[in-house]
C-alpha cells in the first residue's frame, strides 16, 4: 500500500510540472526568439511586492503565528527598515521601498495601524491581499464583502490606498493567496470564477499575483507581460489570455495584469540537474543578486513601443519566518549595494517605486509619455485620504528619516 501511494505522489509530481511546462515553455521559447536585449541607458523600475503576513508560521497550513509573536515582527521590521534602507537611494534619489500586500483575512486595526505609520514615513505603501477558499468553496458575496470591508478600513483609517481623480471611491492593487486568482488553480484556494469582476466592481485596477510559485498549478500560460484580459471577466480565469499593453493605446479595461519575470535559469540547478525556474521571489534560498538581475532584464517586460522603460515587479513573503532576514538583513544590502554602485557601467537608470507608481508610470506609457518615468509616479492613482474637492488629498510632504 505504501508503494501504491509513493507511484500515485510521484506520478502527480510529474503530471504537475509537465502540465506546468506546457503552460509556460511555449511562450518563452517565443519570447526569447523575438525579445530584443533593453535599450541602453534603460530605466529600471523595480517594485517589490511583499506578501506581507505577520501571522506566517514554517509549513504548510500551521495556522497563524500567535498576536504577540505577529506584533514584535511588525516592531522589528517598523524598527530596522527606516536603518537598514536609508542608504540606498534610485537614480532619482528615492528610497527602496516595499509594497505590502496585507491579507484582508488577519486585519488587526493597531497592527496595520503600525505599518501604515511606517508607510507613512516614507517606507513603502499597503494594498490587498487575499486568502480564501482553502477549507471549502469562497463564494462571490463573500469575496466582496471581504474585499469592501478591507479596502475601506485602509482608506478611512489608515489612509493607505489612492484615489483617482474625480472620484470618491478607494482604489487598490490586488494579490491573490496562494496564487489561485480568479479560480485558476483547478477550484483550490479560491472558488469564484468570476473574481476578477469581483475585483472589478471593488475598485481594483491591477493585479500583481503573477508568476506563481514554480509548478503550482495557478500559473497561467501568459508570462513576462502587462496586459488586460482578453476573456471577459464573468468567465473563470480570464487573465488565461490578454492584450499586451501599447503606447498609443489606453488601458480600457482594468484591473489590468502586471506580472513579474519569468525565467529559465541554466546556472543554477535543481536535484534533476537542469536548470531552475526563475520567477522573481526573493527567499533565503534564492535571495536578489545582479546575476538573476541578468535574467530579470532579459525577461524584457515593457509596454509595447516603449523598450527603455523596463519593469521588475519581483516578490516576497516578508514576514516569514525563514526568509525575513534575507529581504530586511545583509543579503539584500548587498544586493542593492551592487545594483546601485555598478547601474551606470551596465547602462541603468533605477527607479524603485511602490505597486502604484509602477502602475502609474506603465498608463503613462501607454498615454504615449516619455522621458524620465520618475515625473509619472502619480499619473493617475495618488495616495488618499480623499479631502479635496477634485478627489485627491491635500498629501503633506514625505520625509524620510535617516
Amino acid at each position: 500500500m505504501d508503494k501504491v501511494r509513493t507511484n500515485r505522489k510521484t506520478g502527480n509530481k510529474l503530471w504537475r510540472k509537465l502540465s506546468y511546462a506546457g503552460k509556460c515553455l511555449p511562450a518563452y521559447s517565443w519570447q526569447r526568439l523575438t525579445r530584443g536585449s533593453s535599450k541602453n541607458p534603460a530605466h529600471l523600475i523595480i517594485a517589490l511586492a511583499d506578501h506581507f503576513e505577520p501571522s506566517s508560521i514554517p509549513g504548510h497550513d500551521m495556522g497563524y503565528a500567535p498576536a504577540e509573536v505577529q506584533d514584535q515582527r511588525v516592531e522589528i521590521w517598523s524598527n530596522e527598515y527606516p536603518r537598514n534602507f536609508a542608504r540606498f537611494r534610485d537614480s532619482d534619489g528615492r528610497p527602496f521601498v516595499h509594497t505590502y500586500f496585507y491579507p484582508a483575512e488577519q486585519y488587526e486595526s493597531a497592527r496595520v495601524e503600525k505599518l501604515a505609520q511606517l508607510c507613512r514615513s516614507g517606507w513603502g505603501e499597503i494594498e490587498i491581499h487575499l486568502h480564501h477558499g482553502v477549507g471549502s468553496p469562497a463564494t462571490a458575496d463573500e469575496t466582496r464583502r471581504q474585499i469592501l470591508s478591507f479596502r475601506d478600513a485602509l482608506s478611512e483609517r489608515h489612509g493607505a490606498l489612492a484615489y483617482e481623480q474625480g472620484s470618491s471611491t478607494p482604489k487598490y492593487i490586488f494579490v491573490h493567496g496562494n496564487f489561485a486568482l480568479a479560480n485558476s488553480a483547478g477550484g483550490h484556494a479560491c472558488g469564484v470564477d468570476h473574481e476578477m469582476q469581483v475585483l472589478a466592481d471593488t475598485g481594483c485596477y491591477a493585479d500583481m499575483t503573477y508568476p506563481a510559485a514554480a509548478f503550482h498549478p495557478a500559473q497561467v500560460a501568459k508570462i513576462n507581460s502587462l496586459y488586460e484580459c482578453a476573456l471577459p471577466f464573468a468567465r473563470r480565469a480570464p487573465q488565461r489570455r490578454g492584450r499586451g499593453l501599447q503606447v498609443g493605446r489606453a488601458v480600457s479595461k482594468f484591473p489590468i495584469i502586471v506580472q513579474g519575470p519569468w525565467m529559465l535559469d541554466f546556472d543554477r540547478f535543481s536535484r534533476s540537474g537542469l536548470g531552475r525556474v526563475e520567477n522573481s521571489a526573493l527567499t533565503r534560498i534564492n535571495p536578489p543578486s545582479v546575476r538573476r538581475l541578468g535574467l530579470w532584464k532579459k525577461a524584457a517586460i515593457t509596454v509595447n513601443g516603449r523598450p527603455e522603460w523596463v519593469f521588475i515587479k519581483l516578490h516576497t513573503h516578508g514576514m516569514a519566518p525563514d526568509d525575513m532576514d534575507t529581504v530586511l538583513g545583509e543579503p539584500i544590502q548587498h544586493f542593492l549595494r551592487e545594483l546601485i554602485t555598478g547601474a551606470p557601467e551596465r547602462g541603468e537608470i533605477l527607479h524603485f517605486v511602490s505597486a502604484r507608481e509602477m502602475i502609474n508610470i506603465i498608463l503613462a506609457a501607454c498615454d504615449g509619455r516619455e522621458g524620465n518615468p520618475d515625473q509619472f509616479r502619480d499619473y493617475r492613482y495618488r495616495l488618499g485620504p480623499r479631502t479635496s474637492k477634485d478627489g485627491f488629498a491635500t498629501v503633506p510632504p514625505v520625509v524620510v528619516r535617516v
